[in-house]
């Protein structure tokens, strides 16, 4: 069988064998590893043999031909009868559907998400934190065609996103820092902020002006200004942000023109 170079695998996909144990008394083991052959899946692995599911998931050939033979019994993997190969199937997205009838942070923000979309004419997003990476829940799309690879589940470094500085501005500063140390920092384009002291000047600049800028640091071209969304505590339970293109407005146009409506629309949805 082909086997897949283990270092090209998905960061944080390579956990140990199958027969290892979790310090957490508590940690079903089993699910944990189930979840971990179906993370495997991804834009660059849209399909797997089972020695790379193996090799991705950090587990041994028998463990991977179990949770694999098992989840193509639930239909959560699909098995080529010609090839060999797996892949996900739409069940998967039952997962992601239950968030979205279960939460109570898009539920919430909808109504002030669309009306900002109406108002703007521009792209809007939702998006959450989960440790170094923020993650779009809901995506209102403008006419004026952006990034089309941006999807509902896309994860970006938070680091170098409007809406990521905006949520770690909200962070005591020694949990936000934490979490840029953790992160793979790197520059994407020449506009990237990637540097440890030129992050932490730039949360501190978010903290006191309420808002967070992006111009061209994760995509050329992307500009996007973004506000937290804080829980009752004050703790960032996540951004709104407006996206638009750097050919349609300058640094300042942007500033000048969404500021105030994405500040608005964050403290909205905020439960403080």
């Amino acid at each position: 069988m082909t086997t897949l170079d283990e270092s090209k695998a998905p960061k944080g996909k390579r956990s140990g064998n199958a027969g290892e144990k979790s310090d957490d008394p508590l940690m079903v083991m089993s699910v944990e590893k189930a979840f971990r052959v179906l993370s495997a899946f991804g834009r660059q692995h849209p399909t797997l043999n089972l020695s790379q599911v193996a090799s991705v998931t950090g587990m041994d050939i028998s463990s991977a031909q179990r949770f694999t033979h098992t989840l193509t019994k639930l239909g959560y993997l699909h098995k080529d009868s010609e090839t060999k190969r797996f892949e996900l199937t739409a069940k998967t997205l039952d997962l992601g559907h239950h968030f979205f009838r279960s939460s109570r942070l898009v539920d919430r923000a909808m109504p002030y998400l669309m009306h900002l979309s109406k108002e703007t004419e521009e792209t809007v997003n939702l998006t959450t934190l989960e440790e170094t990476e923020i993650i779009f829940v809901s995506r209102f799309l403008s006419r004026h065609v952006l990034n089309t690879d941006v999807i509902i589940g896309t994860r970006m470094p938070a680091y170098c996103t409007a809406p990521g500085i905006a949520m770690l501005s909200r962070l005591p500063e020694d949990q936000a820092m934490a979490i840029i140390d953790k992160s793979d920092r790197k520059q994407h384009t020449p506009s990237t902020t990637w540097q440890r002291d030129a992050l932490l000047a730039k949360i501190r600049e978010t903290r006191a002006q309420g808002y967070a800028t992006a111009f061209e640091e994760f995509y050329l071209s992307d500009a996007s200004i973004a506000a937290p969304i804080l829980d009752h505590r004050g703790r960032p339970e996540g951004a709104v942000n407006i996206a638009v293109s750097c050919s349609r407005y300058s640094r300042e146009e942007v500033i000048a023109r969404f500021s105030s409506l994405i500040v608005a629309t964050a403290h909205a949805i905020s439960r403080v």
